[in-house]
């Protein structure tokens, strides 16, 4: 069995540290639905004397708002007529850890409590646990690692508010994919960056260059797949502090504009839970390994509003962008949905679907749902593709919109099955509160287009 999870800091090691003036603050985090990091910053002394045996609340509303957290209607857990009262938020000792880019503090996640004790079940770490706990009763176990690509500029985030985020100044003026000498302009920040997640106890891999003006990406290592949400959520807010502290902006979102978008690739391995390769024979994957590929293949369209959440979302997915289109999978070929990399102990498949504004958590424990079901079903895998998946006229494709993306996810038995009902309406209905939004506002497209010449 793999060892329990040890926390970057030590609940020990913190008294010593406020004793001592050290740590003054503690942040008790829960992430959202829409994949951000929400909650409260205690003195370090009441974190220790009272959270840690008796937990903190917050207003349930938390799970209830649109990205401008506004109240929306239409949620089960969370309303006027309910009176938005709390739920629990237990810290996750295991996630305790320093913030190096803040001052005499540390941060610990919290998993959701309803106040009799029952799983709050649509919170996004909830979501995710249930898959694991699915996957380790079939004696088998996660490993992921997520890719976020960003947007760097010049401006502070409040200058970009204020010009409405037009006509910002991009960190590189040109394409600087694995440019040294690109990624030097901005390597003060970079290196900030990786040393305070190091410092985090995330396990920093590169950084280098991408495509879009001013793109950089940022890699960790694999882990445990709650493990690696955890850190994924941590680096992503933790990137915008820091960036922030430096008088710069950077984004996350999928499509800036109609160069590259920002991806979230996410590359996933089963295991059994004593630490046996189970997707891979060799350089190739086993039988189990071609139905846990064979399962992503025949519930990812129903799934997709957990890998691309947001009306930005869909904008990237366009032919030769390097974002996929066709639900094809291939051997180290980046024109398919599904990329199998690897050799040996280290394949996995890496799915290019999600962009940058993805809910680590849904994501993941939508990859690993379809592969469970793969499994449990034996599906046979079809031939890997060659060539050009852009082209392939056969291929069933990736939803152009987060209408067709609803569409599927309400109507898909497997998703009820293996999320809950409650789980599939929680997450519809903010699609819903997405689209009617984005139904009501004026673009500047529409602007551009109509103001004179309509």
């Amino acid at each position: 069995m793999p060892e329990p999870r040890r926390a970057p800091l030590a609940v020990e090691d913190l008294r010593r540290q406020v004793d001592a003036g050290e740590v003054d603050t503690v942040v008790v985090a829960i992430t959202d639905m829409q994949g951000r990091l929400q909650g409260k910053r205690l003195h370090a002394r009441y974190f220790l004397d009272v959270v840690l045996e008796h937990a903190t609340e917050g207003c349930n509303y938390l799970l209830a708002v649109d990205v401008d957290m506004n109240t929306v209607d239409g949620y089960a857990m969370s309303s006027w007529s309910s009176g938005y009262g709390d739920f629990v938020m237990q810290p996750d000792l295991a996630t305790l850890r320093p913030v190096p880019w803040q001052e005499g503090t540390a941060l610990v996640l919290a998993d959701l409590r309803w106040p009799d004790g029952s799983d709050v079940v649509a919170s996004p770490r909830q979501v995710l646990a249930r898959q694991t706990a699915r996957l380790a009763g079939a004696g088998l176990a996660a490993y992921v690692g997520t890719e976020l690509e960003f947007l760097l500029f010049r401006d502070t985030y409040e200058q970009a508010w204020t010009a409405g985020y037009r006509n910002l100044t991009p960190a590189n003026q040109y394409n600087v994919d694995y440019s040294l000498l690109g990624t030097a302009r901005v390597e003060p920040l970079l290196r900030r960056i990786r040393n305070g997640m190091t410092g985090a106890g995330l396990v920093v891999e590169s950084a280098k260059g991408e495509c879009n003006l001013g793109q950089h990406e940022i890699a960790f290592l694999y882990d445990e797949a709650t493990a690696a949400c955890d850190g994924h959520v941590i680096y992503k807010n933790g990137a915008k502090e820091i960036a922030a502290q430096d008088g710069v902006a950077l984004t996350f979102m999928a499509k800036f504009d109609e160069r590259e978008g920002n991806s979230c690739h996410i590359h996933c391995s089963f295991r059994g839970t004593d630490g046996s390769l189970v997707l891979a024979d060799g350089d190739g994957l086993s039988a189990v390994g071609r139905s846990f590929v064979a399962g992503q293949l025949a519930y990812t369209r129903e799934l997709t509003l957990l890998l691309a959440p947001n009306i930005n979302s869909y904008k990237r997915y366009v032919a030769g962008s390097f974002a996929p289109t066709a639900l094809r999978w291939g051997r180290d070929n980046r024109t398919c949905a599904f990329r199998l990399v690897g050799p040996g102990a280290s394949l996995r498949l890496e799915n290019r679907i999600p962009g940058g504004d993805v809910n680590p958590y849904l994501a993941t424990a939508a990859v690993i749902a379809a592969g469970l079901a793969g499994i449990e079903q034996a599906l046979e895998l079809e031939p890997a593709f060659e060539g050009n998946a852009y082209g392939d006229p056969d291929a069933a494709r990736v939803p152009t919109s987060l209408q067709e993306a609803l569409a599927l996810w309400q109507g898909s038995t497997f998703a009820r099955r293996t999320f809950g009902d409650e789980v599939v309406e929680h997450y519809a209905n903010m699609a819903c509160v997405e689209l009617a939004a984005y139904g009501r506002a004026v673009t500047d497209w529409e602007r551009f287009r109509g103001f004179e010449r309509l």
